[in-house]
């Protein structure tokens, strides 16, 4: 009686896997169009401070959780925020850029579609940044929450006014957790592990982060979801 085996992974593809220094240049283009896009929706402080009254008003009306009973829990130990806020910090851009380099050279076929992903929602992100400026809910007195960054650290912001590295009128959507979810998708979508279900504890990790540390609301994260469920409907594997 033979025993039953899991089916061997394939061997990546090398024909499917675009060359290098192409990737690297449109990947490095694609950032540079978006930081310079977001510098071009600073400024908006009037308007950024009105939608966020109209965004916290429309999650009372649709009796979505505050945002402040995540922050709490944070709250309970100062090495628990700080460790919420180096989480902010530190592992949005590396854990993309390690995802896609692990894509190119051992799933080149699903880094194709997953780099089309992730480029279709910045870019859409991107422009509702521009047309919809939105002040973040640590900036919102209404809100009644922390700035956790500023006041337990670390940050990564300075002062609106004097911040010229990052626009902090630009809260909706998140892309700290459509990023995280489609990490999450791919990363599914690219391996065989009974157990790879578990890569979703990272955007829920990233969404109780962002929302706690008073970086983003939940609606900045309801509306990543639904560009991310846009671009997977367009964009097939």
């Amino acid at each position: 009686m033979n025993a039953r085996t899991e089916p061997a992974e394939a061997e990546p593809d090398a024909s499917a896997r675009p060359p290098l220094v192409r990737e690297l240049l449109l990947v490095a283009g694609l950032f540079l169009v978006y930081k310079s896009g977001r510098a071009l929706a600073t400024g908006h402080t009037g308007e950024a401070f009105r939608n966020a009254h109209h965004v916290w008003d429309l999650e009372r009306t649709l009796h979505l959780p505050g945002e402040g009973a995540v922050q709490s829990l944070l709250l309970h130990g100062d090495a628990l925020v700080r460790l919420a806020n180096t989480y902010y910090a530190t592992v949005h851009f590396p854990a993309t850029a390690a995802f896609l380099i692990w894509l190119y050279l051992r799933r080149p076929a699903h880094y194709v579609w997953a780099r089309r992903v992730l480029a279709a929602v910045t870019a859409a992100a991107l422009v509702l940044h521009l047309v919809l400026p939105l002040a973040p809910p640590r900036m919102l007195a209404a809100a009644g929450l922390i700035d956790t960054g500023r006041v337990y650290g670390p940050s990564v912001y300075g002062p609106p006014q004097s911040d010229h590295l990052s626009n902090q009128f630009a809260a909706m959507p998140s892309l700290h957790f459509g990023w995280a979810l489609m990490l999450a998708i791919g990363l599914m979508a690219a391996t065989r592990s009974r157990l790879r279900p578990l890569w979703l504890l990272h955007p829920l990790l990233t969404l109780l982060v962002i929302v706690g540390t008073a970086n983003h609301y939940w609606l900045d994260a309801i509306a990543a979801t639904a560009l991310l469920g846009l671009a997977l409907a367009l964009i097939r594997p």
